[in-house]
């Protein structure tokens, strides 16, 4: 069963995000983190853009967390909420 993360955006209510076949998740900047899906061949990234933290990596940790406890649930459980440390403005795929 696919899994998914409601992630709370800033003016446009929760967005959901898969929580499968995840290759990577990197906090890109102080302001982004990414999440890498797919294969060699083909890959999508999500940017999730957030408030800026000072240093470290506290919304990767929050993002990675929530995948590893979506995974944990049964399987009739497809949505884990998240609850974001900075708040987030928007998430984009490329």
């Amino acid at each position: 069963m696919a899994k998914f993360l409601s992630i709370p955006v800033t003016s446009e209510g929760n967005q959901l995000v898969s929580a499968d076949n995840i290759k990577l998740i990197e906090q890109a900047s102080t302001t982004t983190v990414t999440i890498v899906y797919g294969g060699a061949a083909s890959q999508d990234v999500i940017t999730i853009t957030h408030a800026t933290q000072s240093s470290g990596q506290e919304m990767r940790d929050v993002i990675q967390d929530a995948v590893v406890s979506a995974h944990q649930t049964m399987w009739q459980n497809v949505v884990t909420t998240v609850a974001p440390t900075k708040a987030v403005s928007g998430i984009a795929i490329a």
